[in-house]
């Protein structure tokens, strides 16, 4: 909870690093309730009381912000990394019912967790969010129709690939295909690797054997297909999909708009969302597979040149990658960032115009 906070990426006020952001209004709201701002309940333990009141914080926020101008906002973007990304798809349709006459879209950034089996074929994270969602009473602030959907398992409506085909505002998805909390988290959760076989490859793809690098496509390959509906729309929904091992690339001046940050066929990521967002262009980028992509910032060192990322890829899988051969499949050169602190943390940015509050922004960032 640092007094000051950096905005950059899509948070910056500079025109030449963030051209269509930049002269938004802009409110981070601070995350600590552990649930995406979805939870409302109360637990006993015998000794003490929780209380649980994400989302009665953030319709409180939003109360609190209308008066300021966020009601006479046209235009608004929310958006979130990480917990925030999540927070993104909870919370975008309440968002528009509270701003009618504005355009509401919304963005979310490393929060498409899958719901994916573990390497040992159990369901960690659906366990997990499973339990969080009881803990918290987090199924009574889902989207309705989802759980409608799902009654017999309502919890699966916490996953994003469930619950956005029920979001009615454009959404953008912004997302590594082997994103390195997914991989530590969701494919190879502490509990399915209690003998460490996968700890060298956790740390450095050119430890992964044959078997640990067709199980990270494979994770790939699950994103794509359960976001397949989806990129069918990109009119008004779009996406971009690189394949990098990062994790939040929004919030980075470095990852956003810069002279090396990433690409997918020369667009930025800025430039994906923005012209998303102002209707300039479809978007709708997917990378080719790991390791082609030369831009990447990864979070892990990877090997340069393994051609073994390669052995299982089929033609059909560099559909929406027409330079991928071009590339030569190269992989990234351009360094390792360090990770973001606060992997877990939040907050919305709400960018409105600074005179009039005619535009306003709001992201979850972590």
């Amino acid at each position: 909870m640092n007094k000051l906070a950096t905005f950059s990426g899509i948070l910056s006020n500079n025109a030449s690093l963030n051209p269509d952001f930049y002269n938004w209004n802009r409110v981070k709201l601070r995350y600590c309730d552990g649930a995406s701002f979805g939870g409302d309940a109360m637990f006993k333990n015998g000794t003490s009381i929780l209380y649980f009141r994400g989302q009665k914080i953030w319709e409180a926020i939003i109360q609190d912000l209308l008066p300021k101008g966020l009601g006479h906002a046209r235009q608004a973007l929310l958006s979130g990394c990480s917990a925030g990304g999540l927070s993104s798809f909870l919370h975008c349709d309440g968002l528009a019912k509270m701003l009618p006459n504005a355009t509401v879209k919304c963005l979310s950034d490393a929060g498409f967790f899958l719901d994916e089996k573990d390497v040992s074929l159990k369901y960690t994270m659906r366990s997990f969010y499973a339990k969080l969602v009881t803990l918290q009473g987090v199924e009574k602030n889902l989207n309705k129709k989802c759980t409608n959907f799902f009654s017999k398992n309502p919890e699966l409506c916490f996953f994003p690939q469930h619950a956005l085909k029920f979001i009615t505002p454009p959404f953008f998805i912004l997302n590594a295909a082997y994103d390195v909390f997914q991989f530590n988290h969701i494919l190879v959760p502490p509990s399915a690797d209690l003998l460490g076989q996968w700890k060298g490859c956790k740390n450095n793809t050119a430890q992964c054997n044959e078997k640990q690098i067709d199980t990270l496509q494979g994770f790939r390959q699950n994103m794509l297909l359960a976001l397949r509906s989806f990129s069918k729309n990109f009119s008004q929904w779009g996406m971009f999909i690189n394949s990098c091992f990062a994790h939040c690339q929004s919030e980075s001046q470095e990852t956003w708009l810069a002279v090396n940050s990433p690409r997918i066929h020369d667009v930025t990521i800025a430039k994906a969302v923005g012209d998303w967002y102002f209707n300039r262009n479809g978007t709708n980028e997917i990378d080719c597979p790991f390791p082609c992509d030369t831009t990447c910032h990864n979070l892990i060192p990877t090997a340069l040149d393994d051609r073994r990322f390669l052995s299982s890829i089929s033609e059909s899988d560099l559909d929406g990658c027409e330079d991928c051969l071009a590339r030569k499949h190269k992989d990234n050169k351009s360094g390792i960032n360090q990770p973001m602190h606060g992997l877990m943390v939040v907050g919305f940015a709400l960018f409105l115009d600074r005179i009039t509050f005619r535009d306003c922004y709001v992201s979850l960032i972590s």
